[in-house]
């Protein structure tokens, strides 16, 4: 089983995506009530090198002389990159083994630290996530680390939209009841007003949050904050399917959920693809997997890595 790198996965902005964590899980400096992968246990403000340079860089090459075509690779993480002490050397890295776009997904809290600054420059495509327009918004629906100021957060975001050269993407998780009122779209406007952007993508919960208090708006207020904010409302893209290199179906999808949680139709379609003969013994697995926790979510049910059992 991979360590670092996992997919390609679909992304509904992205294509065919090959993602690299060069962090452990849930190590963050967020912790997000929509957050698909749980609440965060690691939370941190500060840099981690918990992982070798080398040894990512060493898997990413590996995987890619496996001859798989890939759209992009994406430093996205288990929790924050941008928390990563090499996350600079890392694109670095990737770039001298792939001429694919480098793309980084990234809650975008640390564009005013000077290191993660100069590091994203470099990259091709930087997708950082805004879902709030306010102070009191960014602590509800974000609940950040003691060290982080909604002014500043927003001050670096808006400066590193002047100064980068690649695509900027920004994306919005709307949650009902905190960031989808006629206050919010207002306050999104301004501050969009603010940022030079090349997209703008407004998502919403569609797997299991971290707090079950946590709703998605309605698609009727999607569509009405899409059209006044002149964004793209992400449920009308595509959703391609999903791919591992690894020849084990069951271990397959274990890489994949460790990262990406998969409901039960994207598990069927992905072991359909691989010619699976007998989906119902993987599914049966699952459940009794004491790693795995199967939750039913807007009547389908998600399969995901429990908090802490993750290695």
């Amino acid at each position: 089983m991979m360590n670092y790198i996992y997919g390609p996965i679909p992304s509904r902005r992205l294509g065919k995506s090959l993602g690299i964590s060069p962090i452990s899980k849930k190590t963050c400096n967020l912790s997000c009530v929509y957050c698909q992968l749980g609440l965060t246990d690691k939370m941190t403000n500060d840099f981690t090198d918990e992982f070798k340079l080398e040894d990512i860089l060493l898997e990413l090459k590996t995987v890619l002389d496996a001859g798989e075509d890939v759209d992009v690779v994406s430093i996205v993480g288990d929790g924050e990159p941008t928390l990563y002490q090499h996350l600079e050397e890392l694109i670095e890295g990737i770039k001298m083994i792939t001429d694919e776009p480098v793309a980084v997904i990234t809650n975008g809290t640390r564009f005013n630290n000077d290191k993660v600054y100069k590091a994203l420059l470099k990259a091709d495509i930087v997708l950082p996530s805004i879902d709030a327009y306010d102070e009191e918004s960014f602590v509800k629906i974000n609940r950040p680390h003691k060290s982080l100021e909604y002014q500043k957060v927003v001050d670096g975001l808006i400066k590193f939209s002047h100064d980068y050269q690649g695509k900027l993407w920004l994306e919005t998780m709307v949650v009902e009841g905190i960031n989808d009122s006629l206050e919010a779209v207002e306050g999104f406007k301004k501050l969009l007003g603010l940022i030079k952007y090349d997209k703008y993508y407004l998502n919403s919960p569609v797997r299991p949050p971290a707090l079950k208090s946590c709703k998605p708006t309605t698609h009727e207020q999607m569509e009405k904050m899409a059209k006044k904010l002149g964004g793209i409302n992400i449920d009308h893209l595509a959703d391609p399917k999903f791919f591992s290199f690894i020849k084990d179906d069951y271990e397959a999808i274990l890489s994949i959920i460790k990262r990406h949680p998969m409901n039960q139709f994207e598990l069927k379609a992905f072991l359909d693809s691989r010619k699976n003969p007998d989906n119902e013994y993987i599914f049966k697995r699952l459940k009794e997997d004491i790693r795995i926790e199967c939750i039913n979510y807007k009547k389908y049910d998600t399969y995901r890595f429990k908090v802490g059992e993750y290695k």
